[in-house]
């Protein structure tokens, strides 16, 4: 049976909600960015007044003012977006249980099962986005195909305030022409390796012999052979799937240069607490340790170190991360930010080895004391129990690594 697959896109999310909060500011070129004090200034994002003098996602606050002086910067509420999102999504869920969240602002849904009650995928399309606009204040660009990616192309073919119908009929004649850019899950290195051998447009991926994609860029070759002909067989997951966590991760740019093993120390303490924290909530522990380290300069790398056991210490992470970055770091230049992540997630409860070592007894001891941290800050607040290393740093030592990290729309991260 053919499936009914609608993707909605909230446009210019932040911006519209901080927007609707603030009246005044309706028809001016708004962005939402990150704190220029902590150098997290990037736009999150743009109205479309903004976006149609040229300000883009991903862009610096200093570099979008050169494009419009006029530009009105707002700081992120995480808090207000996550309400309104939740509130979107009450919306879709009197359609369907089939929503599958993309991001704070994106969605599918599989209305299969729902033309019976509302009507075609089109108008059900068209309630959803008279709702969102009637009682959020909103507008949506909804995407109507047989598949998941075909929807998302549609969302993104006409915004904002667009519904767009892409189905077997009419498939040719609308995607064909648009950039290889738009497929879904094309991102800029993807699509430099694909314009280097004539690959500029999603009709010529699709007319492409699949052997070629799959010579070049391996097995994701052969999937974007399938998206670019419209064949996507994923499902739309239940509201209420949990998909299994496989890493926790935090990283930070830091509110000034690390220049110094020390420096590097205590931001990794810092990250390795709020890392250690979320799996104790997700009852895990990891096998694996990856630190991830930017220079001013831009230059990345990552690396990482298997466990030998799993843990949930945030002083054995914390350690395991220094040590890597020691041994890979030469300090040619400051560092800007780092992140750590623990990999290889296993159950809390899987039976282990016991052991009389040291080093395993000193791990037990840890986990116990972060558990116990754990209960203080949920009751008394995240800076009422503190390292004692963290006060030899005010600027550094004052980062809240787990409560204040900042959710990026997926866009940002698509470049």
């Amino acid at each position: 049976m053919e499936r009914n697959i609608l993707h909605v896109d909230c446009n210019a999310f932040y911006a519209s909600v901080e927007q609707q909060r603030r009246p005044e500011l309706r028809g001016r070129p708004v962005a939402v960015c990150g704190r220029e004090e902590d150098r997290h200034g990037i736009v999150l994002t743009a109205s479309y007044p903004a976006k149609r003098l040229g300000v883009r996602t991903g862009m610096a606050v200093w570099q979008a003012r050169q494009y419009c002086p006029e530009l009105v910067v707002l700081p992120p509420d995480m808090g207000e977006y996550q309400r309104i999102s939740r509130l979107a999504r009450d919306i879709y869920e009197e359609y369907t249980d089939r929503v599958e969240p993309f991001g704070l602002d994106e969605a599918w849904l599989d209305v299969t099962g729902s033309v019976g009650l509302f009507g075609s995928p089109m108008e059900i399309a068209r309630q959803i986005s008279d709702r969102v606009r009637f009682e959020l204040g909103l507008t949506v660009s909804i995407g109507v195909s047989d598949n998941k990616v075909t929807a998302k192309l549609g969302s993104d073919y006409k915004k904002p305030d667009a519904i767009t119908r892409i189905e077997r009929d009419n498939y040719v004649q609308v995607v064909y022409p648009l950039p290889v850019e738009s497929l879904l899950y094309v991102g800029p290195a993807t699509a430099r390796k694909l314009r280097a051998i004539g690959m500029s447009t999603i009709g010529r991926l699709a007319q492409c012999p699949v052997e070629v994609l799959t010579g070049r860029l391996g097995k994701i070759g052969g999937v974007l052979h399938a998206f670019a002909n419209g064949r996507d067989t994923s499902p739309v997951r239940r509201t209420d799937h949990a998909a299994g966590v496989k890493s926790v991760s935090n990283s930070a740019t830091t509110p000034r240069d690390l220049v110094c093993d020390e420096d590097v120390h205590l931001m990794l303490l810092l990250l390795s607490e709020s890392v250690s924290a979320r799996m104790r909530e997700l009852g895990c522990r990891c096998t694996v340790v990856e630190v991830g380290v930017r220079d001013a300069q831009l230059r990345s790398f990552t690396r990482q170190q298997k466990l030998t056991a799993p843990s949930c210490s945030s002083e054995e992470l914390a350690r395991t991360a220094f040590s890597l970055f020691r041994e890979s770091y030469r300090w040619q230049c400051p560092v800007r930010s780092v992140g750590v992540r623990g990999a290889g997630l296993v159950p809390m409860d899987q039976c282990v080895q016991l052991s009389l070592y040291p080093e395993d007894q000193r791990r037990e001891k840890w986990e116990r004391i972060d558990a116990a941290v754990d209960r203080l800050r949920s009751r008394y607040g995240y800076h009422c129990v503190r390292r004692a290393a963290v006060t030899a740093d005010p600027l550094l030592g004052r980062i809240n690594p787990k409560d204040d990290h900042t959710v990026h729309p997926l866009g940002y991260f698509r470049g």
